[in-house]
């Protein structure tokens, strides 16, 4: 695709299927949404969001370098390493993900990245993380020899990015998707001449903005309305998860991001995934899928750690523990999987 790719971006063929038209003609590459939230689309974006975006990761992360590509490229995670190594100059090495995602395979595709002068950068998912971070060994030691490792696709626990980080991991958390050609805020802060508000929910403007949906009759227009909880502290976002996601349990909401970072400081939690259930009763009931490292805490430990936290409203009444959360797209929880657990 490195090829494809490096062309469309040139004036060359655009990466979209069928003829586009009106203003769907400025489109060099079309991507598709996960269909987390609703029906999948089609995310068409220009050559200037594209390297726009890939210049100011370069920028932020302290200069161009040789990238290590661990990400699908059929999302837009995986294709903007392609598109940073083509303004960078450099070559990606590659991970075979054909028998998914491995420490061991990370390590061997990494020695060929490490070795050539600069810098070096990766981008990974959470998940793909805590199996680095978790597993130590040579995936870990490889890890740690990356300038930068950018982290997106899904909410990154705190426990596991403090671990991460006291292990010696550049770690970079990045806020984005396919409409903002990819991370667009890191570590909180947006890019250059990214700009950003929010009246609960989170709105982005600037040169990384796709053109818009295939198929609308309009494109977007200045300012990309997300659908993503957010506030602003002194300039920097916190991402508080989707607003279709919230909780309203006995009248009161509940953001399962907030009762997900308080289930996450408790000792032997790796990963927590929040839902609301249907309940007679309450409208709605909080429900924890957790996965534990080791033994499972107590249920009454986690509990207690959210009612702190977070208020007694957004004590989960429902918890179950499972080996590993569903997924679907790059690294994100299928929450719908998730509910299901508990129906």
């Amino acid at each position: 695709m490195l090829d494809d790719l490096r062309a469309a971006l040139n004036g060359g063929e655009p990466l979209v299927d069928g003829p586009l038209d009106g203003w769907e003609k400025r489109a060099v590459l079309g991507v598709p949404t996960s269909g987390s939230t609703g029906e999948p689309k089609t995310v068409l974006l220009d050559a200037d969001a594209l390297t726009t975006s890939a210049q100011a990761t370069h920028e932020r992360l302290g200069g161009p370098g040789t990238w290590l590509l661990a990400l699908p490229t059929n999302h837009i995670a995986g294709i903007q390493v392609l598109v940073r190594s083509i303004v960078a100059g450099t070559t990606p090495g590659a991970l075979d993900m054909s028998k998914g995602f491995r420490a061991m395979g990370f390590a061997q595709a990494a020695r060929p990245v490490l070795i050539q002068p600069g810098r070096h950068y990766t981008a990974l998912v959470p998940t793909q993380l805590s199996r680095l971070v978790v597993g130590e060994g040579p995936g870990l030691e490889a890890l740690r020899q990356f300038d930068g490792v950018l982290i997106g696709g899904a909410a990154t626990p705190s426990k596991l990015l403090q671990q991460a980080c006291a292990l010696g991991v550049q770690v970079v958390t990045t806020y984005g998707m396919s409409e903002t050609a990819g991370g667009c805020v890191y570590d909180g802060e947006p890019l250059r001449d990214v700009r950003l508000r929010t009246d609960d929910v989170i709105e982005i403007s600037g040169p990384v903005l796709a053109l818009g949906y295939r198929g609308s009759t309009e494109p977007f227009g200045e300012w990309f309305r997300t659908g993503d909880l957010g506030r602003l502290r002194d300039g920097r976002l916190e991402v508080l998860g989707r607003a279709d996601d919230v909780i309203v349990t006995g009248g009161e909401k509940v953001p399962p991001v907030l009762v997900e970072r308080a289930l996450a400081t408790v000792e032997g939690v790796l990963e927590a995934c929040v839902v609301g259930v249907l309940d007679d009763e309450w409208g709605q009931v909080v429900a924890a899928a957790v996965v534990a490292r080791g033994a499972e805490p107590s249920v009454d430990d986690l509990k207690a750690a959210v009612a702190q936290a977070v208020g007694r409203a957004a004590t989960p009444k429902l918890v179950r523990f499972v080996s590993e959360l569903p997924l679907r797209g790059p690294g994100k929880v299928d929450r719908t999987a998730v509910a299901n657990l508990f129906r």
